[in-house]
């Protein structure tokens, strides 16, 4: 019996695809990026079938590629994302997303009393975990999980 395969989202011409998100940190993501104020076409599922994250999300963007310091926000909340850049319906470049060993004024401190929620002075945490990403500030020394990541917009 042939099994009929199908894509479970569109495709695009020209563009991004970002996929192997979290589910749970779809909306995250699509907020960090700040799609919802992007007039191009854009695409995403949740929930869909993945053998590496159980369930997952992907986002697809019609012309809009990607600068690394955008990219570079997402590692945070989809530290196993992977960027396939498209270009006339074909897949031109594969990147993958990964974790620095230093974050740098991209996350908040969960640490009210930390300098960095007073004061004008970028944030900067040392990476203990890439895998369940943790953070260390290198001003007050709180760890900060996955969890409780809040991202600077």
């Amino acid at each position: 019996m042939k099994e009929n395969k199908k894509l479970q989202v569109s495709a695009i011409k020209d563009g991004t695809v970002i996929d192997h998100i979290p589910a749970k940190n779809l909306f995250k993501v699509i907020r960090i990026l700040g799609l919802m104020n992007l007039e191009n076409q854009v695409t995403f599922g949740t929930n869909l079938d993945s053998q590496k994250l159980g369930k997952k999300a992907i986002i697809k963007l019609s012309n809009k590629f990607f600068e690394d310091e955008e990219i570079s926000k997402i590692i945070l909340v989809a530290p196993k994302a992977r960027l396939n850049i498209i270009k006339n319906y074909e897949v031109i470049d594969k990147k993958l997303v990964s974790v620095p060993d230093k974050i740098i004024g991209i996350a908040k401190c969960v640490n009210p009393k930390c300098v960095t929620n007073h004061e004008k002075v970028k944030t900067k945490f040392k990476v203990l975990s890439k895998s369940n990403v943790a953070l260390k500030c290198l001003y007050c020394e709180k760890i900060t999980d996955e969890e409780h990541i809040e991202i600077i917009i």
